[in-house]
């Protein structure tokens, strides 16, 4: 099906891809050189794979100072709720992340009192939802118990369920980080919500 005039004339914006892994001095020159070619945003790669959290902090703040503040810029790979919240506050915009689906997938569910493994054995009859604090589809309708029987008999949905939560979770953090933002109170926010989160793998 061909394109109308309107979408052929319509600019995709292009991001500039930020480089140099965990070395601060490759990082500034990557960054002065991408923002040399004016790219509409810009992405920081090389992170999130697995460097101590501190690190990573600092790569970012020493790219996002030198970002122009009128550009957007993302993270390319950050998805835990903790680190999503410290690059908020570090100026980042964007994220993508396969965590809530990958993690649901196995049994893993982000909640608002922390991380829950569902097919652990003390959840066997627990009558409760996934999370207390959630209004999504999975926790209205169906218990950690029933949840974890569903993983113990290889059923599919199991896997469906606690991946429709995991998103229902991040849609509603990145809705609170907006409205915080326009509020003026991100740094509340940010501490009252991230007090329990700690969900990193290890």
């Amino acid at each position: 099906m061909g394109k109308t005039e309107s979408q052929r004339k319509k600019k995709v914006p292009l991001f500039g891809i930020i480089q140099g892994a965990t070395y601060k001095e490759l990082r500034r020159e990557c960054t002065q050189r991408i923002l040399d070619l004016k790219f509409a945003g810009y992405g920081l790669g090389g992170l999130m794979i697995g460097e101590p959290s501190l690190l990573t902090n600092e790569m970012v703040q020493i790219c996002t100072g030198l970002i122009p503040k009128n550009k957007m810029r993302y993270l390319m790979g950050c998805g835990y709720p903790e680190d999503i919240l410290e690059s908020v506050e570090q100026g980042i915009d964007l994220f993508d992340c396969v965590l809530p689906t990958r993690n649901g997938r196995t049994g893993m569910a982000f909640t608002s009192q922390g991380k829950v493994v569902i097919k652990a054995g003390k959840y066997a009859e627990e009558d409760a939802p996934l999370d207390k604090n959630c209004h999504c589809y999975t926790c209205r309708n169906f218990s950690r118990a029933y949840i974890r029987h569903l993983f113990n008999t290889g059923e599919i949905l199991a896997g469906r369920l606690v991946s429709y939560h995991n998103i229902h979770f991040y849609m509603e953090l990145m809705t609170g980080i907006r409205k915080s933002i326009d509020q003026g109170n991100f740094l509340q926010f940010k501490k009252k919500t991230g007090k329990n989160f700690d969900f990193r793998e290890g």
